[in-house]
Parts: C-alpha cells; structure tokens; sequence
C-alpha cells in the first residue's frame, strides 16, 4: 500500500493499492452532500455503503448539522437503506454540547438557539436548555435549525450581548439541500456576530471539538475522513492528523480543489462513495513540475494547466492536482484549469 501521509505539505493525491475498506477500520461520514442530499439519498451511495459494511468497514456519520438528534438521523439513514444507529451519529451538537459543559456548572440553564438536536446534546451532557434569556442561562449556544427567525437570533444577541459564553455547533456558510445549495448556520452566526461584536467558540468541523468528539464515541484506529467540503471535512481530517476521501457529489467542484491550499487537500478523491471500495491508483511526480497519472500528465505551461494522454477522467483530476499544487505552493498563484477541465468534462 502506498498512502498518503496524512497531514503535512501534500503536492498531489495519495495512492492505496488495495480498496480503502481494506486500508482503514472506520469511515467517518460527512452527511449531507455525501450520503444524502435532503431527504433523498445521493446516487451509489447506499450500495457502496452496504458493500463497505460487509468488507468489515464500521460506518461513522459525522455531521457539523446540529438540528436533528442522532437518533432522527439514524432513523432517516435506515429508511433510506442505510442501517444505523443512534451511536453511529456523531454531529457537531454532542461536540458544541461538550464545550458548554467544560465551561459552566453542571446542571447549568443553557440559552438553546437551534433544533432538538442541540436540546438533546445538552441533556446528555447533564445541562438544561431553555429557549429565553429571562430564565437566566449560564451559557448560550446556536446551531443550524431551518425554523430559526428574527426572534430567536435577537434572544441570542441579548444573552450573547450580557456578556454570556458562546459556543456555535458551526460556521459552515452553506448546507446543501434537495433544491441547491442554502445558507447554512454560519450565516446565523454571523447575524449575531454583527449584531453583537463577539465571536463564539465554535465546536464543529474544521476545529479540534468536533475530531476530539468523534474519536471519543467511535473508538477508531484508523480512520477515513470522507467528506464533500473542503473548508470543514478536508481541513479537520488535515487538524486531526488523519487521512481524508473527496466526493463530488455535494460542495465542492473540481475547480476548486485545484486552487487547494495545503491544509484544504484530501489524501484521495472520487467521483462519489464508490471511490471507499476501489483501490487509489498512484501520482507520480515526472519532473519539472509535471504529474501523472492512469494515462494522463499534466504540466503547467504560461500560467495554465496542461494536460496530454488519454484514460479515466478522475486520474486526469489526479494528475491536475499534482500540477497545480506544486505550483501554486511555488508561485502562490493557482494555475488556470478552465482548458484542461473542459478536456476532462468536469
């Protein structure tokens, strides 16, 4: 097996020579833009998931969405063909809810502004979530909830303006759904925020909170991030030290993962879950900046991205991110891929 360090000054995609449910004990699962989109399931990926399951691969869904309770969520998964069970789910609630604990009295009111989800959270933790700031909170903590309005955000810049801790279960600006992409709880935060002139501490993906969480409840040794977001999957699998699977099925465009900065670059990349049961196939640094990979090299020529050859198309994107990020970690300026992705209908 040649994998990819995790971590570190990665110049282009890692290589497995064996599929990654061989190469790793636990996947843990980004939700949404992965597995589902909304209330569907995002195509491939409940039978990959299954033939994962049955190589020996435990499955973790871990989510920055903190407006159902792991147990909703579960439910949701299994009626979609996806058997799990609360535990399985770990969200960026039960990491926010943590944080709040270390930091207030146990049996402390918390100002809840989100979903059931943080309610839950805050329970488990031994906290008492309450919904008005006159009922004297210790604490205040905001997650994603699609039902929140003016009145809940004002309770929240009152408490958060007295003074109060603040702990947001996210910033994540957009959350994708069955219609396209929306705003996310990051642009609830950000009201308050303008509001208010504080800033939370914030327990979700990318920070240390939401990785020290899912280790804590999954136990695992050897664990694959696999995520659809650059700025929280792939820059908390880079914080925490593990290696990380990009999918293409939700945020992130191959145009955009070839202007990655270090901390932004995923070990492996696939189309979609498939890629857990397939072997990575290697990059190869030619010389003189260029890469290569499957059929294809890519080099960069005049400030633009070069590609010759012919073969599978994600091994084209493999050998780009070779080229580009050697470049863009000399020059500081990301190459123009527009040409070359066009070659490659991506």
């Amino acid at each position: 097996m040649t994998q990819g360090a995790a971590g570190g000054s990665r110049v282009a995609p890692g290589g497995c020579d064996r599929p990654l449910t061989g190469a790793y004990d636990t996947a843990l699962l980004d939700l949404d833009g992965v597995v589902y989109a909304g209330p569907a399931a995002i195509e491939h990926a409940v039978e990959s998931l299954a033939v994962a399951r049955a190589a020996g691969m435990r499955l973790a869904y871990v989510t920055n969405n903190a407006s159902r309770p792991p147990r909703v969520v579960a439910a949701h998964l299994s009626e979609l063909g996806v058997p799990a069970e609360p535990e399985d789910v770990i969200n960026s609630a039960q990491a926010a809810a943590r944080l709040v604990s270390e930091r207030v009295p146990a049996g402390s009111k918390v100002l809840v502004v989100g979903g059931a989800g943080l309610e839950e959270a805050l329970v488990e933790r031994g906290l008492v979530p309450v919904r008005s700031l006159d009922e004297d909170p210790a604490a205040v903590v905001q997650g994603y909830d699609p039902t929140i309005g003016w009145a809940d955000l004002a309770e929240a810049s009152y408490a958060v303006g007295r003074g109060l801790p603040w702990v947001a279960s996210n910033t994540d600006m957009s959350i994708p759904t069955a219609r396209g992409i929306a705003p996310g709880n990051g642009t609830l935060v950000a009201a308050v925020r303008a509001a208010t002139g504080a800033e939370p501490e914030v327990a979700g993906k990318p920070l240390p909170p939401m990785h020290r969480e899912t280790v804590i409840r999954t136990g695992a040794r050897r664990p694959l991030v696999v995520g659809d977001r650059l700025d929280t999957d792939i820059e908390g699998a880079f914080n925490g030290g593990v290696d990380s699977l990009l999918v293409f099925t939700g945020v992130t465009t191959p145009a955009m993962l070839l202007s990655a900065p270090v901390e932004h670059r995923p070990t492996y990349l696939a189309e979609d879950l498939r890629g857990l049961l397939e072997a990575q196939p290697e990059v190869v640094a030619l010389g003189g900046g260029a890469f290569g990979c499957g059929g294809w090299s890519a080099s960069v020529v005049d400030g633009a991205l070069r590609l010759e050859g012919a073969g599978e198309r994600w091994d084209g994107l493999r050998a780009l991110c070779g080229a580009a990020w050697s470049a863009l970690d000399v020059t500081g300026a990301a190459p123009d891929g527009r040409k070359a992705l066009a070659e490659l209908a991506l």
